[in-house]
């Protein structure tokens, strides 16, 4: 079972704080773990490893995981092999903004066939990184009111 873990600050120290909120939730099985942080430089940096937290924790060894911002997940795979590819957080296609998600998107392989079909490619088999193609799409979203389908942009940086 997956779980998410965020820390937003302006003192402290993200990396610890995510760690031990991903330390927290062992209990409930995962087969990888990831970490995404803005550094104080304002650059974002994802860090994930196949295995356990502690695994991670040893690949962030020599890593630069400062920041007071950050993101963290435990996975258990249900698109893609366990891997460190398939392990959370993912890049967009700029790198400028990390994703995590829990759940499964039932309709993920239509929606990345069409968007491989334009152009897009993407770095992992999870059905994660479907929500953020680059650079932007136009999409119909069905609005709960009406059912009637409204256009929306989404933009992705």
């Amino acid at each position: 079972m997956c779980g998410i873990v965020g820390y937003v600050g302006t003192k402290r120290q993200a990396y610890p704080i995510l760690i031990k909120g991903l330390k927290r939730l062992e209990y409930r099985g995962y087969d990888s773990a990831g970490v995404a942080l803005i550094n104080p430089d304002g650059v974002l940096s994802v860090d994930k490893e196949k295995g356990k937290v502690a695994d991670l924790e040893r690949y962030c060894a020599d890593k630069d995981t400062r920041g007071t911002i950050g993101i963290a997940h435990t996975r258990w795979a249900t698109h893609g092999e366990p891997s460190a590819r398939n392990a959370h957080p993912h890049y967009s296609q700029s790198r400028n903004l990390a994703i995590i998600h829990n759940g499964i998107i039932e309709n993920y392989a239509e929606i990345k066939a069409r968007l491989e079909e334009k152009g897009v490619r993407f770095r992992s088999d999870t059905d994660t990184e479907v929500p953020m193609p680059s650079p932007c799409s136009t999409v119909a979203i069905p609005t709960p009111s009406s059912q009637r389908a409204s256009r929306a942009r989404w933009w992705w940086a």
